[in-house]
């Protein structure tokens, strides 16, 4: 590896990296956005999918500007299409955790080889992208995991058990169609 920014100046560095969907992307970037405002230098890590569908929509230079704050993007494992429409979420979740993880991986080699940017301190991944903790221990560097839900929606999940308690669900006599089962 060759010399680093100069350790006087040098800044923590965080790799955020959110599951690819819009209710995880949001909370994510604020979450990088707050990081980025108390010192951090911010590495935020989208799928090629999702960086692409944000050039298109910002405008091809909108990623453009602080050098303190960048974005990278790994495949997703998913066939690349221009359709500009949500992915099928159990298609991609099950791709996220079979193929992201060498790109990932390959990803935070490149990061630690720059002159240019602080060596990674930690990442700050989705929960549901625990794939990255094989690479966090691997790099040993710390990592947390960010669960994206709403307040409504960690409630939901908090108090489930009594929607079972109760025998509300799962709903009785509802069965999914049969392609939705394989």
């Amino acid at each position: 590896m060759g010399s680093h920014v100069d350790c006087s100046e040098q800044k923590p560095h965080v790799v955020c990296i959110p599951y690819p969907a819009q209710g995880h992307i949001n909370p994510m970037l604020k979450v990088a956005k707050l990081l980025h405002a108390k010192g951090f230098h911010v590495t935020f890590v989208n799928t090629i999918y999702n960086h692409k569908r944000l050039l298109r929509s910002r405008g091809p230079n909108d990623l453009d500007g602080l050098p303190s704050f960048q974005f990278e993007a790994i495949p997703d494992g998913l066939p690349e299409t221009e359709v500009d429409a949500t992915q099928d979420i159990p298609s991609l979740s099950e791709s996220t955790m079979k193929n992201c993880l060498a790109p990932f991986k390959e990803l935070l080699r490149q990061i630690n080889a720059r002159d240019d940017v602080p060596p990674l301190s930690c990442i700050v991944s989705d929960g549901a992208m625990s794939f990255t903790l094989d690479a966090a221990e691997e790099l040993g560097v710390p990592e947390v995991l960010f669960w994206t839900p709403s307040a409504p929606g960690v409630m939901g999940y908090l108090h489930y058990y009594l929607f079972i308690e109760k025998g509300l669900s799962p709903f009785k006599g509802f069965r999914l169609p049969s392609a939705e089962l394989d």
